[in-house]
């Protein structure tokens, strides 16, 4: 079935009021400054938290 009458503009907007997208909010890394998400590792060095730091997937003990 097809509808009976047109939806407005304003109608449709408000439906759609909820559909944006949010920036991601970015923090700076402590051990070397560079913007990073907050709860995550460093990109560029690596840095969690003192004393604990992520164990790469090509290094061998």
């Amino acid at each position: 079935m097809l509808p009976v009458k047109r939806t407005s503009r304003s109608r449709r907007n408000n439906r759609r009021s909820h559909h944006a997208l949010t920036a991601k909010r970015t923090v700076a890394c402590p051990n070397c400054g560079t913007p990073k998400l907050p709860h995550t590792a460093c990109n560029n060095c690596g840095y969690v938290r003192p004393g604990l730091f992520l164990k790469q997937g090509d290094e061998e003990e």
